[in-house]
């Protein structure tokens, strides 16, 4: 470094930055809320209704409302104790000015007010506050009515008491700021699958979601006294049930409480979700090790017992044991220490023991009172067994023909130079013709085409050892690099984005669904941290004298018109039917060059909702995707018959 730079760049005590009471929030959104995107915005809804649902674990609330205004401002109304109005003895103002103006402020850090609580522990009313337009929240607490207002995080009016009242809660109304977010409209949909969610999750709660945003008022009841036996139930409604109420277990021990809810189906795929204090933990953690481990070893005790497996015959593996199995792991901790990157996995060493303790007493009980659901259940972890056999030989088959080695990629690959997989990225291309186009338009350091043809397996209706024998599969496998299923290693892949390309007509849809079925149950980690891409090929060229322009859809081609002043009779409009009409150069143009080109990540927003789409629409069951297509049918604008 040279020395004028080490002079431009002097450092001392006038660059250190003090952010006093929230400006820290509004100056790094990120770390508080993790994005300012729409996943952000529906976040700060979540972390003032967690408060409301605290309020229900420690028994004090059992009605929350959630509304949606006009003006895209949500009101959140609990019928909880209220938060305290007295003057904090330390901070000399009101205790529910304390909460929303100063971080880690709050009930959750001790004192006794919660036992068990969730959320951003003690952050989220602050965070919610420095993050808004406005808030305004209202107390009723000790026979009376409390108000105070706050504008981007600084209070703007004192408190005051409204009048009197008999009711106690809290009711919490705020706008987010439009400095901060990218977008302010919520989704209904999304918030209604979280909070379906936490209804399931404390059973008795009654959480009504209301949109008064319309020009009719929308309005979803959830409440399930089942609790996570509903919660199992509702995710196994499409598939076949092994039998007919879910297995339920619990159990507590100092403090710590443990729940869990399982179901077998007839499909090939697991699905256990875990919850610590109300929170996913998207990366399990050690209640989810211990159930793990608890059933395959109760599974195999049984089994050995009955002489389901013989005397020299292998154990189930885990992975046998869970074919098929839908779960909710549900635990009650006092103070929760959560790892991982996101901070989604739970790290309390004591709740595993328990949780081990737990299923191995209870779920043995129930097989040997229940022992023709034990014998479904072992017949199908008997038959996952054998297909995982068979797998392994066609895995080691097609190891031994060198189709897995990087030195034996697939024929009709047209790989890219560079070896960096961090820059690189792979075309997934419907047909051969559209495949020679892309082939020709690509830049070659840096973008491999990889040509299918003909339909691909449906994986939601097949095991692992036919996904090894399928000749439509086999080339993406091999040409991706990081294998399948449990062998799945995401360090090993070969690109960075993996983009599907296939025609705008149902053919094209039907092979996208196909090929994001198959991501979704055997290449998960893909989706999940966001390799996987849908390329937006234009559907019309519109064209007048010697300019051309292209529309992604009718909207787009209405806003040509007008802003080129064009009439529709004096141009040429070409309507694209497949990727193979276009030539290198447009294909190039319109759909692959980075700088031109519209292209849509796969995120996985909820994977009990994806779980459900992918059942409906690739399972084995017809009623509920014939429901399915009768209710968005009116929703399909561009439908090629």
């Amino acid at each position: 470094m040279s020395e004028e730079t080490n002079v431009n760049s002097s450092y001392d005590e006038s660059q250190i930055q003090v952010l006093e009471g929230l400006e820290a929030v509004r100056k790094r959104p990120g770390m508080y809320i993790g994005t300012t995107s729409a996943r952000g915005l529906h976040h700060l809804v979540y972390e003032i209704v967690d408060n409301s649902i605290d309020e229900a674990l420690a028994g004090r609330c059992d009605k929350i409302s959630i509304i949606l205004n006009k003006d895209n401002s949500v009101t959140v109304i609990d019928n909880g104790s209220g938060i305290p109005v007295g003057i904090h003895p330390k901070m000399g103002i009101p205790t529910v000015e304390v909460v929303h103006t100063i971080l880690h402020a709050g009930g959750k850090f001790g004192g006794g007010a919660y036992k068990v609580s969730g959320g951003l522990h003690g952050v989220g009313a602050s965070v919610v506050n420095a993050l808004s337009e406005y808030l305004e929240v209202e107390v009723s607490r000790e026979g009376k009515i409390y108000k105070q207002r706050y504008e981007r995080g600084k209070t703007v009016t004192k408190l005051e008491v409204l009048g009197d009242t008999e009711m106690s809660g809290t009711k919490t109304t705020f706008k987010a700021d439009p400095e901060i977010f990218e977008i302010l409209e919520y989704d209904f949909d999304t918030l209604l699958l979280r909070l379906r969610e936490m209804a399931f999750l404390n059973k008795g709660v009654i959480i009504r979601l209301i949109d008064d945003r319309g020009e009719e008022r929308v309005e979803k009841n959830l409440h399930y006294e089942g609790g996570i036996i509903s919660f199992v139930e509702y995710m196994n409604k499409n598939k076949e049930v092994l039998q007919g109420k879910p297995i339920y277990i619990e159990g507590s021990k100092e403090g710590s409480y443990v729940e869990i809810a399982m179901q077998y189906n007839d499909s090939y795929v697991e699905n256990i979700i875990s919850f610590a204090n109300n929170i996913r933990t998207t990366e399990g953690g050690t209640h989810l090790t211990g159930y793990k481990t608890a059933i395959t070893k109760v599974f195999n005790d049984y089994a050995r017992k009955y002489n389901f497996i013989k005397e020299n015959d292998k154990n189930l593996m885990g992975e046998d044991v869970r074919e098929g199995l839908n779960a909710v792991v549900s635990v009650k901790l006092g103070e929760p220490q959560f790892e991982g990157q996101t901070k989604t996995k739970l790290g309390n060493s004591e709740i595993r023991s328990l949780v081990e303790n737990t299923v191995n007493e209870k779920l043995a009980n129930y097989l040997e009172e229940n022992p023709s659901v034990g014998k479904a259940i072992l017949d199908k972890c008997l038959t996952a067994s054998r297909a995982r056999e068979a797998a392994r030989k066609a895995r080691e088959l097609t190891r031994r023909k060198g189709a897995f080695e990087s030195s034996s990629l697939p024929g009709k690959l047209a790989d890219c130079s560079e070896r960096d997989p961090s820059v690189c990225e792979i075309f997934i291309v419907e047909g051969d013709s559209a495949g020679g186009s892309a082939k020709q338009g690509r830049d070659r350091k840096f973008q491999a085409i990889l040509p299918l043809w003909g339909k691909m397996l449906n994986v939601e209706k097949a095991r692992l050892d036919k996904v090894y024998d399928n000749e439509k599969l086999l080339p993406v496998i091999t040409a991706l690099g990081a294998s399948i299923g449990d062998d799945f290693d995401i360090g090993r892949l070969r690109y960075d984005k993996v983009i599907i390309m296939a025609d705008a007509d149902v053919d094209g849809s039907h092979i996208r669904t196909l090929l994001l079925t198959f991501f979704f149950r055997y290449m998960k980690p893909l989706v999940e941290e966001g390799h996987i891409y849908i390329a937006q090929p234009p559907l019309f060229k519109v064209a007048k004298g010697k300019e051309e322009l292209y529309a992604y859809n009718d909207r787009e081609m209405d806003k040509i018109f007008k802003e080129k002043q064009w009439k529709k009779e004096e141009c040429t409009i070409q309507r694209y039917k497949g990727l193979g009409e276009m030539n290198s150069e447009q294909l190039w143009e319109t759909t692959m060059n980075p700088d031109t080109r519209a292209i849509l990540k796969v995120e996985l927003e909820d994977a009990i909702a994806a779980d459900e789409i992918f059942t409906i629409l690739m399972g084995d069951k017809v009623d509920p995707r014939k429901e399915f297509i009768q209710t968005h049918a009116k929703h399909v604008t561009n439908l090629d018959i």
